[in-house]
């Protein structure tokens, strides 16, 4: 058992005043956090240096307040990096979906989205800044670091070229609340699975961004792909409840698609570089084979939007070829 797993357990211990408490490992993730399992309770070895303890608290106890459910914190160490929270079981929703039932699942999770949109708290802005640095990702890690590419000044001036749409394009939506990463990974099933509740996990990175944002990455998951019929029923979904909501103006539908369309390229692009430096900084190679999925999507808005044409082509043609045996 490492250190870190020592000081969870002399902590939960103290925490249920039980000496003999033995937690059980659940797993880990795309972060530095681990998951432990006792007393029906769930402990995180959080490392202070790298996770944000603090907002997690802060988040979990707003979403609580507006209605949406997420994990309880029952106890925590700021200093050495240690949560206690609720149990919400161990069925993460991408487990239970397949196409007979996604279109159902996905509208529950959709109609969740008013609620985590205007959840109150004061948030970072997902704003230029912000997202350059998350474009800044993409031709660091996935171009420069995997792929080994070497970008030409053209090359390099149609990326900033694209990165200025995607983001013009996601200060230009209505603001809201973003989870940032609400895909089937990170909402779990709360009870028996035919019946149960949904609830959201991984929330500690939210922001204040565009309406579509948590849409999209439901949609368009990096996970797994559903068929076009089930992304578009979510969009129109999306739209309805969105618009109930009063969250989008005077919008229409096709203006709110491309919206959404274009956050997930922006979302997208992101994710790619991520999987990544996850592999070649953090030593996590089992997001690899999720590159070729999510360039994908990102193809594809490009053959949906005459502007983001050229890209595409450019990103069929350098950068797809490029990727390793991943790609199926």
């Amino acid at each position: 058992m490492h250190d870190r797993a020592v000081l969870l357990t002399l902590w939960a211990r103290q925490q249920v005043a039980d000496d003999a408490l033995t937690l059980t490992l659940i797993s880990g993730d795309a972060s530095f956090r681990r998951y432990y399992r006792g007393a029906g309770l769930i402990w995180v070895d959080a490392p202070p240096s790298t996770e944000k303890n603090r907002e997690f608290v802060r988040n979990a106890a707003a979403l609580a307040a507006a209605g949406v459910r997420a994990p309880e914190v029952k106890g925590v160490d700021y200093e050495q990096g240690l949560l206690c929270v609720t149990d919400l079981g161990d069925t993460a929703l991408l487990s239970v979906l397949n196409e007979e039932n996604v279109g159902s699942w996905y509208g529950r999770a959709i109609d969740l989205l008013p609620a985590l949109a205007q959840v109150d708290l004061e948030l970072e802005p997902f704003d230029g800044p912000f997202m350059a640095r998350e474009n800044a990702i993409l031709p660091e890690w996935l171009l420069g670091h995997h792929l080994g590419l070497t970008l030409s000044e053209e090359e390099q001036a149609l990326l900033a070229r694209t990165f200025a749409q995607l983001t013009a394009n996601n200060l230009a939506q209505v603001q809201g609340v973003m989870h940032r990463d609400f895909h089937s990974r990170n909402l779990m099933v709360y009870g028996e699975s035919a019946q149960g509740e949904l609830a959201v996990i991984d929330f500690q990175d939210m922001v204040l961004g565009p309406v579509t944002y948590d849409l999209v990455s439901l949609l368009k998951d990096c996970y797994v792909r559903w068929p076009d019929a089930v992304i578009e029923e979510g969009m129109q979904q999306g739209f309805s409840v969105l618009g109930q909501a009063g969250l989008l103006g005077a919008t229409d539908y096709a203006t709110f698609r491309r919206q959404a369309d274009l956050t997930g390229m922006q979302r997208h692009l992101k994710a790619a570089g991520i999987f990544a430096r996850l592999h070649h900084r953090d030593g996590k190679s089992g997001y690899l084979k999720d590159i070729p999925r999510t360039l994908d999507y990102v193809v594809e808005v490009c053959e949906r939007y005459g502007e983001l044409v050229e890209f595409g082509h450019w990103l069929t043609r350098r950068v797809l070829p490029a990727l390793p045996e991943a790609r199926p």
